[in-house]
């Protein structure tokens, strides 16, 4: 691989369902050791992009690429050491607790003369502290609440230990608080020296985290790089529908979009006496 390569990208992609394309003709590229987040209106090719990009979506054209290679050519658990995806929609194994569940992070890393050891072990328990479920850890996942379910496969993703990790929607079902606490945890990841790649609905946590930001709408890439040189009003309005203003963000001085307010009807005329 070329030591300016990007680790992860995907040229000429046409992504589609059985006859529904979703996008097409895409090309983008993951920057190394970035936080990029992919934002979009409902329906726009998100989360397929990333589907596509953690190879659980084959191209119907073009390729991914991760190191170099073509990310179908590789074996399933060569990709999953170097690369972890929280889907947006996960299928909890009857009767299974939380630590059994974020264990399953490890099956990457086990080979036939290598079972589980203390490696193993110490990656569980930091990503079960990391998502603040150590708790729970003998709790059964279907007895949990949809934020407390979420976290625990964050843990599982996290215990995986892969320098590339995709999120779909992380902060579904978690309310602002927690919302919060899952994105500062992606920073913290991020900052440690992860790829970290996310889909999210919020424009404002989109440019409050991340260092790229990849805008689509109808199954195309319409801008991407830092959220503050590509977010303004007419981009907005362009991709989301939306009329707003943009300001800086007091507290991180990234832009924050704030809508244009309501116009209020005009009150009804006073009834004229006697009408």
């Amino acid at each position: 691989m070329p030591e300016s390569a990007a680790r992860l990208s995907g040229s000429g992609l046409t992504l589609a369902y059985d006859q529904r394309v979703v996008a097409e003709d895409l090309d983008v590229t993951i920057p190394d050791e970035s936080f990029t987040v992919i934002i979009g209106p409902n329906a726009c090719g998100k989360s397929t992009l990333l589907r596509a990009l953690a190879r659980m979506l084959k191209p119907r054209e073009g390729v991914v690429h991760l190191d170099g290679s073509v990310i179908t050519s590789l074996p399933s658990k060569e990709v999953a050491r170097r690369l972890g995806l929280l889907p947006q929609t996960s299928i909890v194994p009857d009767g299974i607790t939380v630590a059994d569940l974020v264990a399953r992070g490890r099956y990457p890393h086990q080979r036939l003369m290598r079972q589980w050891s203390r490696a193993d072990e110490a990656a569980v328990a930091g990503a079960m502290r990391a998502t603040d479920v150590a708790e729970l850890a003998e709790r059964i996942v279907d007895e949990l609440s949809g934020g407390q379910r979420q976290r625990v496969w964050l843990a599982m993703a996290l215990a995986q230990e892969t320098p590339i990790l995709l999120l779909d929607e992380p902060t579904t079902f978690l309310d602002i608080s927690h919302q919060i606490e899952v994105l500062d945890l992606c920073a913290d990841l991020h900052e440690a020296g992860r790829t970290m790649v996310a889909v999210l609905h919020d424009l404002n946590q989109a440019c409050r985290y991340a260092t790229h930001l990849v805008v689509m709408r109808g199954g195309r890439i319409v801008a991407e790089g830092d959220p503050s040189a590509i977010v303004t009003p007419e981009l907005v309005e362009r991709v989301f529908d939306l009329r707003c203003e943009i300001i800086a963000d007091p507290q991180t001085g990234t832009p924050l979009v704030i809508p244009e307010a309501r116009r209020r009807a005009c009150a009804p005329a006073a009834l004229v006496e006697g009408s």
